[in-house]
């Protein structure tokens, strides 16, 4: 693939992750767990601003919708995800092409003990909604460091959910995503 050949990045937002994933040699390909399998560790590009900062949330995992009234938080995938991440900042202005977006240094995060409970904590209050049959009301305002919001390419993609009465029905695919806030915590320990 030529530069001429390359996706617009604001109808792609993954490509540039897969390509670091590849670049490193990341083995999970597209399975819920940690990109890097035989280290446990998880990869996580991190778009920024002119400024340093993070210009959007990240991604983390999709949302298990029908089944995370089981889980809790120590077995959630959404931790196992998070145990220990590559962060890898890169370029995210969408009007800037891939080619001359410029890649910053890497750094390797685990969640403090106070993080861990932060993020524990939103968990709990995302899957008690979703547990309770209310994923259709949840909204991305719940959570201070972790959210859920739609992650599909359109609204017409649907996949299992229950309501509120525990009756299976039929949703709009959602993730769990880390607020900017969040991970601009995590640059400013760096600083």
């Amino acid at each position: 693939m030529g530069v001429d050949e390359l996706p617009d990045p604001r109808r792609h937002k993954g490509f540039v992750g897969s390509l670091i994933e590849r670049a490193l040699g990341a083995d999970a390909g597209s399975s819920s767990v940690p990109d890097f399998t035989r280290i446990n560790i998880e990869l996580k590009t991190l778009p920024i601003d002119v400024r340093g900062r993070p210009s959007e949330s990240t991604f983390v995992c999709t949302a298990p919708v029908h089944r995370i009234a089981g889980e809790d938080w120590q077995q959630s995938r959404v931790r196992k995800k998070l145990v220990r991440v590559l962060w890898v900042p890169v370029e995210g202005d969408r009007n800037l092409p891939l080619a001359q977006r410029r890649i910053g240094t890497a750094f390797c995060w685990s969640p403090t003990p106070q993080q861990d409970t932060e993020l524990g904590d939103d968990w709990e209050e995302i899957a008690g909604v979703v547990g309770r049959g209310g994923v259709e009301a949840l909204t991305a305002h719940v959570g201070r460091s972790l959210q859920v919001r739609p992650k599909a390419a359109n609204s017409r993609i649907r996949t299992r959910g229950i309501d509120d009465d525990e009756a299976p029905m039929h949703i709009n695919p959602r993730g769990f995503y880390l607020r900017a806030s969040f991970t601009a915590s995590l640059l400013d320990a760096l600083a």
